[in-house]
C-alpha cells in the first residue's frame, strides 16, 4: 500500500539494476550457525575465561538485536566490492563481538566452552523462531 511519499523514499537494499539482492543467508540464526561462530573461533568458557559465548544466544535479547544488526550490515557490506568486507569487520563485528564475547556482556553467566579454534558453540533455536527472510 502506498502512502504517497514511495517515490521519495531511498531503498538501500536495490541494486542499480533495480533488483532487489538475494540475501546469503536467509536469518540471523543461519548466518550465525554458518558463518560468524566459525569466524570467531575464540576459546570461551566461565569462571575467569577471557571470552564468553552461549551457544544458544537467542535466549539473550541483547544478543540477538546484536546478531541482527551484523549480519543486516554484512548483507548490506558484502555488495561493496571496494571497502564493504574491511567496514563490515572494523565497524560491525569487531565492535558488536568485543561486547557479546566480554566476561560482563549478555553472555557473563554463560558456562559453554570451546577450545582455541573451535567454532562458537552453537544449539539449534526453537523451530519458527528465526523464519528465512528470502524471498
Amino acid at each position: 500500500m502506498s502512502d504517497g511519499l514511495d517515490g521519495f523514499r531511498e531503498d538501500d537494499d536495490v541494486a542499480a539494476g533495480g533488483e532487489v539482492p538475494q540475501l546469503v543467508y536467509g536469518s540471523v540464526d543461519e548466518f550465525v550457525r554458518e558463518y560468524l561462530r566459525h569466524m570467531y573461533s575464540r576459546p570461551v568458557g566461565a569462571g575467569n575465561a577471557r571470552f564468553r559465548w552461549a551457544a544458544a544466544w537467542w535466549k539473550h535479547p541483547e544478543a540477538v538485536a546484536r546478531l541482527e544488526a551484523l549480519w543486516r550490515a554484512w548483507e548490506h557490506l558484502r555488495q561493496d566490492p571496494g571497502i564493504g568486507s574491511s567496514m563490515w569487520w572494523a565497524q560491525h563485528a569487531d565492535h558488536h563481538m568485543l561486547i557479546l564475547l566480554s566476561p560482563d556482556g549478555p553472555f557473563a553467566r554463560s558456562k559453554d566452552t570451546c577450545e582455541p579454534g573451535e567454532p562458537l558453540p552453537y544449539t539449534e533455536p526453537p523451530p519458527g523462531w528465526f523464519p528465512s527472510m528470502r524471498t
